[in-house]
């Protein structure tokens, strides 16, 4: 069973998950979601629950609560925020997403970032210094700055997320079909 943790921030397309759950789970995967606190706004947790069979995490357990997700094999950031991308890149794990990808990161596991920010926050110096900085150290990172919306749009870039080219990263990183 090869596992995959969908990582969902606070963005507009977050809401576009089950879509995307649904094609992991034709692949082979396992999924497991998680939000950050304000990813939970922008998702549908009862319906991805119903998806994944797993509830739909978005803080740390009490210690002594047993772990409800499996371990990951791969973890999917998307969409991931100017602010989940820049904390993650200074190892900042203040929030359950961030700790689980900052583990991932030391312990190897194949990890792909979607960035969503604005235009405007996707300019500012520290971003283009947290993806550089991601991507030395392994992460794919999915982003085209020509499809990222503009700032106080309200346009929810669903038709320019790249979850097409998500899919097909996801699909090259699922072990052969986890045999």
């Amino acid at each position: 069973m090869a596992v995959l943790y969908v990582i969902a921030c606070g963005g507009r397309p977050a809401a576009q998950l089950p879509d995307f759950v649904q094609h992991a789970q034709a692949e082979g995967w396992t999924v497991c979601v998680i939000t950050t606190p304000s990813g939970a706004k922008f998702t549908d947790s009862t319906r991805l629950a119903e998806l994944t069979g797993f509830p739909i995490r978005s803080d740390y357990k009490r210690p002594d609560e047993p772990d409800v997700l499996p371990p990951a094999d791969a973890i999917a950031v998307a969409p991931a925020t100017f602010n989940t991308i820049n904390k993650w890149a200074q190892g900042i794990s203040d929030t359950l997403g961030l700790g689980l990808l900052n583990e991932a990161l030391g312990l190897g596991l194949p990890l792909i970032a979607v960035p969503w920010p604005n235009v405007a926050l996707a300019r500012h110096p520290a971003f283009a210094n947290s993806v550089a900085m991601l991507r030395e150290w392994g992460v794919k990172v999915i982003l085209d700055m020509e499809s990222l919306p503009a700032p106080d749009s309200g346009e929810p870039g669903a038709a320019t997320f790249p979850w097409e080219e998500l899919r097909k990263e996801v699909g090259m990183l699922r072990p052969a079909h986890s045999e």
